[in-house]
């Protein structure tokens, strides 16, 4: 789950990470009265959306006076910004923070993330702050610097000192790095975050450090041990389909392809829409409807798979476990008897009922297009959709 950057920086207050004064604004008159709360000029104005590049894009902008603070939030508030991350259709803006201007010497990067190669965290930064990061790592990755973390015995000094003289930070200014990245450790692992990333981390020119940026992910997965984040999800930030998905308890990803999939277990997942490209076409979707599915859920799978205008034909890829054949059989029945099908689908099942699950489907009526195997079943998909 992701948050906005005002929200993880009330977070990071908590840990005593030091980040600018602001306030969030939902119209140009309350971006006035932040920036009038502030007392002092310049301020920026940033876009609040889910998505990083937002300066590139026009959504990051400084205000030299209360007018200008006007002007420019009237501006961002509403439009469509496109960034990298957005994709080419952008993510409408209804919100802005309006932040004290700082003082900037030197821009520099940082993040935590979690390395499952080596059962680690790992502590990445680069003097190299301000730019995507990804630019960096493919051009001058010596200038990145990765130090990993035991989870079992957490951060230790030397974790700190490593990442400091790494960044060639001046005596002055490293005893209050250590303070920031060890409660930026401690805000990770309390929060189980998949990603905590500053972008840019900056150091003032009265030798202060400050997270300028803040992103944060967390691991939907624990997120039952963190109910006050839930307070923090923003639905108008995610994808209609996904979060209808998300009700229940359906793992679905809507992509750019236009063959709807739905397969139970996410490694089946991922391997049927590798042989569905490898066929020549493009997954449109990844639903995992998992192995304790019932008829109901395969309905509301089924169905918010219907419902993306992209789908040209569907695949379903099952192995009866848990989730029976039989009991997928009686899940599309469903489906189809209340909202119809539309497109052609392609069913290969096999496993637990298999026998009682193609009689069902037989029995249905239904214009159902059976395959031996999954290679079978990703050429006819993609002979379809082509």
């Amino acid at each position: 789950m992701k948050i906005h950057e005002y929200q993880a920086k009330e977070l990071f207050r908590k840990y005593k990470i030091p980040v600018p004064e602001g306030g969030v604004a939902h119209s140009k008159e309350e971006a006035f009265d932040a920036a009038k709360k502030l007392g002092s000029l310049p301020v920026v104005v940033k876009a609040q959306i889910h998505a990083g590049g937002r300066g590139k894009g026009g959504g990051v902008k400084l205000a030299r006076s209360l007018d200008e603070v006007k002007t420019i939030a009237n501006e961002i508030i509403g439009m469509n910004l496109v960034t990298h991350q957005t994709g080419p259709g952008g993510q409408k803006v209804k919100k802005v923070l309006v932040e004290q201007g700082l003082n900037i010497d030197k821009e520099l990067y940082l993040s935590i993330v979690p390395d499952r190669e080596t059962a680690t965290i790992v502590i990445m930064a680069s003097e190299a702050g301000g730019m995507d990061i990804e630019a960096v790592a493919e051009k001058t990755p010596e200038k990145i610097i990765r130090v990993h973390v035991d989870p079992l015995s957490g951060i230790q000094p030397f974790h700190c000192r490593r990442t400091a003289f790494g960044l060639n930070l001046s005596s002055a200014v490293m005893k209050e790095f250590n303070k920031m990245i060890t409660g930026l450790y401690r805000f990770f692992v309390d929060y189980d975050c998949s990603l905590v990333e500053i972008n840019p981390l900056v150091i003032t020119k009265e030798e202060t450090i400050i997270a300028l940026d803040a992103k944060v992910n967390f691991d939907s997965n624990a997120l039952f041990r963190h109910k006050d984040i839930l307070a923090y999800r923003d639905l108008d930030e995610e994808d209609p389909l996904e979060v209808e998905a998300s009700k229940f308890n359906l793992n679905y990803i809507n992509m750019d392809g236009n063959v709807g999939n739905m397969v139970n277990g996410a490694g089946l997942a991922m391997a049927t829409m590798d042989i569905i490209k490898q066929a020549g076409a493009e997954p449109a979707n990844f639903l995992d409807v998992g192995g304790g599915a019932n008829a109901e859920m395969v309905e509301n799978g089924f169905r918010i798979i219907l419902s993306d205008d992209k789908v040209k034909g569907i695949l379903i890829n099952i192995f009866g476990g848990i989730l029976r054949c039989d009991i997928l059989a009686q899940g599309v029945v469903q489906a189809a008897e209340k909202i119809g099908i539309t497109v052609p689908v392609v069913i290969r099942m096999e496993g637990t009922n298999v026998a009682e699950g193609r009689r069902i489907l037989a029995d249905s009526g239904l214009n159902l297009i059976t395959a031996v195997d999954l290679k079978d079943a990703a050429e006819k998909v993609a002979t379809i959709v082509k």
